[in-house]
């Protein structure tokens, strides 16, 4: 009924006319003001082009930037602006009952080069309040509207024409969110940021652990749930006097997590930029989730503790190439290992270098510090 009324709503908007130099921006169901929309939005304000930009964001999403115009998400000014917008920049799905008329250009830049398997591809969805053939039929629905579809290496165009059945424009240029990883400028001050912002001393190690969400590990729709797969004690007995880890979980379950007990690891799941936590990071833990493309440019060691490898592979989601033989880094199956292979780091590049350069080759082939350039002209070059 509501989603009905909302519909209503933006189909009465649509009479009014197109606002040709207004952008909408939303970065995961505008739970975050970041990653590429982000770093789009960044470029073209920086070039002047006299546009209106906007950021749409939840309720309870603090930007602190007064220079910065957004709106909440699912009120009725959000769904007047994204019916008169003339562009919409998103890195997930938008609402499936938003009406985008002929004059509105979709950008979707997406959220990550694909291991588990997506949308289409996926045999059975497991995921709160959806079957898989209603999963799939509002995927379609969603990809039919977009216009542009960003995409980081061939491997992920391959893969995204077919898992989205998305037939339009592909913009083979890299990830925006990644520009920042080689512009040496600016790295030094951002690696001080996060340490000044979670208080770590200057001389102190950073691991980041950056898991990806399980789709059946939910109480209720929309409400996933994640427990460490490890003793936070324990790493803090072991490590803490050289190590901070940080912790950042997926967006669908970042605010879940308690960890006032230790003092060497904290959530930084609402950290703005997962970018500047990756500079900051000397190694990378992760398991299945796409951080791994987006790190491995850094050419730093990465783990990854894969201790329900056998579940997530065969049951739950399911891989499109061998893991097992293509991960630039050891899979590691329980805390014990996982600790060891902290305490044998320095061997890390000894081991596994041969792999990352490999893996670097296939997958982080167009990024060179200037995607968010040539995604702002081609909004430019397109609003004409």
């Amino acid at each position: 009924m509501v989603e009905r009324s909302l519909r209503t709503m933006m189909r009465i908007f649509t009479l009014f006319p197109v606002r040709k130099n207004r952008v909408m921006f939303e970065s995961f169901l505008g739970k975050q003001y970041n990653d590429s929309p982000k770093a789009i939005y960044d470029e073209l304000k920086k070039m002047n082009a006299g546009l209106e930009l906007i950021i749409s964001k939840q309720r309870g999403v603090s930007i602190t930037d007064e220079h910065v115009t957004s709106v909440n998400r699912m009120t009725i000014k959000w769904i007047f602006l994204l019916a008169t917008s003339r562009v919409w920049v998103s890195n997930s799905r938008l609402p499936s009952w938003l009406v985008k008329r002929k004059g509105t250009l979709y950008y979707q830049t997406w959220h990550g080069t694909p291991l588990k398997k997506l949308a289409l591809d996926m045999t059975d969805v497991r995921m709160a309040n959806t079957s898989t053939d209603r999963y799939k039929k509002d995927f379609i629905r969603e990809s039919a509207k977009w216009d542009v579809l960003l995409s980081p290496n061939a491997y992920s165009s391959k893969i995204f024409k077919r898992a989205f059945g998305y037939e339009g424009k592909m913009l083979e240029i890299g990830y925006p969110r990644n520009d920042v990883l080689y512009q040496n400028e600016k790295q030094e001050s951002l690696v001080e940021r996060v340490k000044a912002h979670y208080q770590i001393e200057s001389d102190k190690k950073i691991i980041l652990y950056a898991p990806t969400w399980r789709d059946d590990d939910y109480a209720e729709q929309g409400n996933y749930s994640f427990t460490l797969p490890f003793s936070i004690e324990r790493f803090d007995e072991e490590f803490g006097d050289e190590y901070t880890m940080l912790v950042r979980l997926h967006y669908l379950v970042g605010n879940q997590l308690d960890l006032s007990a230790v003092s060497a690891i904290k959530n930084a799941s609402r950290y703005p930029e997962i970018s500047e936590l990756y500079l900051a990071a000397d190694i990378l833990v992760t398991d299945y989730s796409s951080v791994m493309f987006d790190y491995a440019h850094l050419k730093r060691p990465m783990l990854f503790y894969t201790y329900d490898l056998k579940h997530y592979r065969d049951h739950l989601r399911g891989f499109y190439f061998s893991f097992e033989k293509e991960a630039p880094g050891p899979l590691i199956q329980d805390e014990q290992l996982l600790f060891e292979e902290i305490r044998q780091i320095d061997s890390w590049e000894r081991r596994f270098n041969l792999k990352s350069e490999a893996f670097r080759r296939h997958y982080c082939e167009w990024d060179d510090g200037h995607a968010a350039k040539r995604a702002a002209m081609d909004i430019l070059e397109n609003i004409k």
